[in-house]
């Protein structure tokens, strides 16, 4: 994800790893059990992940990532086994595939300042690539459409905030979260893969923090939002074998932030998802992969069907 300037961000400073154990434990997601869970599973961890900003929360371990990368391989819709428990007909799911392929072209119209509540921010921005020109926006729009034909055929109402039903830019931040409240939205996530230094490894989850200002209100879905994010951190480390971030979340997972335009003006419980660094040739070769991309969907998929069901007790 880029959010400065029609190009890339800077790099931002590593922070240290931490160990298996701490990473382990910071997985306690609703509770001690879940994280005991997640640990077992996967085997105890190492810190990984993408983006900027503070801190906070949990999940947790890390396991081998066995798909070769595969460049090629888009395919939309992909099929794969669906592995949530229950039905989730009645749920609807917003899915925000971050950026856009043709934002490149419409730097005018993507630099449009929008309110967020808190500050005017640019409407979108371009996204990042690989080094070997792999971008963000075709990334996010793949993963998009395999999470969509997990979840579909589980039942649940996937709406995507574009997908080719719009002109080649955009939509703005302030228009994707509309999307997703005007859907009434049960859980609503943005895809992402970060453009951070080379070294920098690993997904985090970004939740809202606390806003009210302006346009914005959040103090109603930090919880669920938050809920929702530690789900799909576990379920993603689980199913794809990426680790934590190493250079943001403190080897959690987690991070909270309060200046993206998506998270503050959402009205409904809300996350985005760096799933990899882009910029990383360990990274890369994983975003680049058919096979991993699928992971990735299913990664998301048990983590928002896990929190969508827990919605039903």
């Amino acid at each position: 994800m880029s959010y400065v300037g029609p190009e890339f961000e800077p790099a931002q400073p590593r922070r240290p790893r931490r160990g298996p154990l701490t990473v382990a434990l910071a997985a306690l997601v609703p509770g001690a059990l879940l994280g005991w869970m997640v640990y077992e599973a996967v085997g105890g961890g190492t810190g990984g992940g993408s983006d900027r900003a503070a801190a906070t929360a949990s999940p947790s371990g890390s396991a081998a990532v066995s798909s070769s990368p595969s460049p090629t391989d888009d395919g939309k819709g992909a099929s794969g086994a669906a592995a949530g428990s229950g039905s989730l007909k009645g749920k609807v799911v917003v899915i925000d595939p971050g950026h856009n392929p043709g934002n490149f072209q419409h730097a005018a119209e993507i630099n449009r300042k929008v309110d967020i509540g808190t500050n005017d921010k640019e409407c979108d921005t371009t996204g990042t690539s690989t080094n070997d020109g792999y971008t963000e926006a075709r990334f996010t729009l793949d993963v998009a459409h395999r999470l969509s034909a997990l979840l579909q055929k589980q039942g649940a109402t996937v709406k995507l905030t574009h997908d080719g039903d719009r002109p080649a830019w955009g939509p703005c931040v302030d228009e994707r979260a509309r999307i997703g409240n005007d859907a009434h939205a049960d859980a609503a996530i943005s895809i992402h893969a970060d453009g951070s230094a080379a070294g920098n490894r690993g997904f985090h989850v970004i939740l809202p923090g606390s806003v009210h200002a302006g346009a914005a209100d959040t103090r109603k879905i930090v919880g669920p939002s938050h809920d929702l994010g530690t789900r799909v951190a576990g379920a993603f480390l689980r199913d794809t074998g990426e680790p934590p971030s190493n250079y943001l979340g403190e080897g959690t997972g987690l991070v909270t932030r309060t200046d993206l335009g998506g998270l503050n003006l959402s009205t409904v419980p809300k996350v985005f998802i760096e799933c990899g660094n882009m910029r990383d040739s360990k990274d890369a070769a994983l975003l680049t992969s058919g096979a991993w991309r699928q992971k990735a969907a299913q990664g998301l998929f048990d983590g928002i069907s896990d929190f969508l069901n827990a919605q039903r007790n």
